[in-house]
């Protein structure tokens, strides 16, 4: 007999909530991001949002680091106008984990190239759209706790690595 359908952890701005800094949403239009919803396996979180942080908000960028070093205080998140808001994305982090532990979700697909979310790469901290290597900070506790992050181009892996889970 299967268990029950594993859920999945999903930055909300995929899902076509407009909570990204620029007030928009960066909605996915997948058949397996569709299925998922309808079956209820899908739990929404935008951590910035969650860390007390504005829709519209400025843009950040993680400077001489990835969420690693965010989270052990060894880098910052900070704004163009170079405004720290590394507590607001930790907290958001934080509270992200809780959620995806909550609903014992399995994996978490977020949005790539995010300060919090991206799951390969971010900006580089100079805010001229260059991307290095390295995780957002809640990619990087979410993983750091056993949970598999994606971005919003690698549904089709999500979706294997989710059959492979059985």
């Amino acid at each position: 007999m299967p268990g029950k359908p594993h859920k999945i952890l999903v930055s909300a701005c995929l899902l076509g909530q407009p909570v990204r800094y620029d007030g928009k949403a960066l909605s996915v239009l997948d058949t397996h991001l569709q299925q998922w919803q309808t079956e209820g396996r899908v739990v929404p979180v935008c951590p910035e949002l969650a860390g007390g942080l504005p829709v519209p908000r400025p843009a950040a960028e993680i400077r001489h680091g990835a969420g690693q070093q965010v989270l052990h205080g060894l880098a910052k998140v900070t704004t163009q106008g170079d405004e720290d808001v590394s507590g607001a994305f930790v907290q958001g982090a934080h509270t992200a984990l809780e959620l995806a532990l909550r609903h014992e979700c399995a994996v978490a697909i977020l949005t790539a190239k995010s300060p919090s979310c991206g799951n390969a790469q971010i900006y580089d901290g100079t805010f001229q759209r260059q991307l290095r290597d390295g995780q957002g900070v809640t990619a990087a506790l979410l993983v750091a706790n056993g949970i598999v992050v994606f971005n919003q181009h690698q549904l089709a892996e999500v979706a294997a690595y989710l059959d492979g889970l059985g």
